[in-house]
């Protein structure tokens, strides 16, 4: 009797979108429902990382399509896979891009992307809480009734001893008692088999008649049947019929990422050129897969190749700004210290900065200050033998080689920085100080001295 609601409480309902107690899909419905809190809790919740970051519209954009609606087994993603693309799936698709989109806007942001991580930790925190919460209440709940049981049935020193009446009302008392607990699960019985609602149909010598219906004098058939109201319980979605739009949805998209890139190759950044020509192209597979929901079918193909369309513009967007589309070759060699400028950059290509024909007055001179950059590619400074150098060496992802070190010897990692100072070469004294602060985004920073 005690085990019951222990059992009961325990058993949460599987995670699936709610259909009563929704709002847009009913994703925080059902997860109120699962970890037994308030769904206004997930809808604030996910409102709040959906602004700030679009945390929350990945989040919902997801569930939407991997979450079950209650009462069916395939999720939106699922037929979204297998071609059938429906309203609900777009919109989940829509949504989750959407959200891409701000979280990638709002990368360099520290303190959104802060606040966004503690708020999910938060809210996941007491959602675990909840949901084990039930099952320990239950448990001690179960111990309380169990003692208090145990209590009742212990004999008490106060009783006095039972009479025919006394034992007539607890007679009665145990029958209410047995009458209130609700009786013991049982299987149904198996067709062909008798059961205890219907008897098999006798003649008048007592055996067992043969019968061309069911065999009995009343009950159902054996046989298969489905109601109207069974069938209306469980609506069978097929796919839509049309024409495949997935190959002249493809063609289309590869056509509009040409023409994007190409148009801004000349007069922008690399990266900028390659954003413009996957956002046409991921604008082009949209509008295949919502017009494939009215006129055609697209496969799951479609949507595989917008997803990675999606990750390229992502890689796209996180290539620096200096990098340009053309590759070239540029030598600086400043003759004297009005030749020299500030900073020396290229785009894309080989950048050599040679300080070997400048002349180095010997004394005590303010040190030469300047700076090169190379967005992609590599950028190489030489140096005289008897100058001594400060530098100050940025690589976002790539190779830095210094003097003495073998050319052989390359280790390419992200987000190097070294700060160090190169005495003149052996054999020689120091005629001046030149400090250079040297950056490139994607490639290799090379140091080395002059030959004598």
């Amino acid at each position: 009797m005690t085990d019951a609601p222990t059992a009961e409480r325990g058993t949460r309902p599987p995670l699936r979108r709610s259909r009563e107690h929704k709002m847009v899909s009913g994703v925080c419905g059902g997860l109120g429902r699962c970890f037994d809190m308030d769904p206004v809790i997930f809808r604030v919740v996910l409102g709040v990382l959906g602004v700030t970051g679009g945390l929350g519209l990945i989040v919902y954009g997801f569930a939407w399509l991997l979450i079950p609606l209650e009462g069916e087994e395939d999720n939106e993603g699922r037929r979204l896979l297998s071609g059938r693309v429906e309203g609900p799936a777009l919109t989940a698709v829509l949504c989750a891009l959407v959200g891409c989109g701000l979280f990638l806007s709002m990368l360099n942001n520290s303190g959104v992307m802060s606040f966004a991580l503690m708020l999910t930790v938060a809210v996941s925190g007491a959602a675990y809480w909840s949901q084990h919460r039930g099952p320990a209440e239950a448990e001690e709940k179960g111990e309380d009734v169990a003692g208090g049981v145990a209590a009742a049935e212990q004999p008490s020193p106060y009783a006095t001893q039972s009479t025919p009446k006394t034992q007539k009302t607890l007679k009665g008392l145990k029958t209410h008692k047995a009458v209130d607990a609700p009786p013991e699960t049982q299987a149904p019985p198996a067709p062909g088999t008798p059961s205890w609602w219907r008897d098999p149909v006798k003649d008048s010598t007592g055996a067992t008649a043969p019968s061309a219906g069911t065999g009995y004098l009343w009950g159902p058939d054996d046989g298969p049947y489905e109601t109207g109201v069974t069938a209306a319980r469980a609506p069978v979605r097929t796919a839509p019929t049309g024409r495949q739009l997935g190959g002249w949805t493809f063609l289309l998209a590869l056509a509009a990422c040409g023409l994007g890139t190409g148009l801004t190759w000349h007069h922008q950044p690399l990266g900028t050129s390659l954003e413009t020509g996957l956002a046409c192209a991921l604008g082009v597979f949209g509008l295949g897969i919502a017009l494939s929901s009215l006129y055609g079918r697209t496969g799951g193909g479609t949507v595989v190749a917008a997803v990675l369309t999606g990750a390229l513009l992502t890689g796209a967007a996180a290539l620096p700004k200096t990098v340009t589309s053309e590759w070239t070759r540029t030598t600086w060699r400043p003759s004297g210290p009005a030749d020299v400028r500030d900073h020396y950059e290229l785009g894309s290509g080989v950048g050599v900065l040679d300080l070997t024909g400048m002349p180095w007055p010997r004394g005590g001179t303010a040190p030469l200050a300047l700076s090169a950059e190379v967005g992609a590619g590599r950028l190489r400074v030489v140096l005289p033998q008897d100058v001594t150098a400060r530098l100050d060496i940025e690589v976002g992802v790539g190779d830095v080689q210094l003097p003495g070190e073998q050319r052989e010897d390359i280790d390419i990692r992200a987000g190097q920085h070294k700060q160090l100072s190169l005495a003149p070469a052996s054999g020689h004294s120091s005629r001046g100080t030149v400090e250079i602060k040297l950056k490139a985004g994607i490639g290799q920073v090379e140091v080395e001295r002059a030959a004598p």
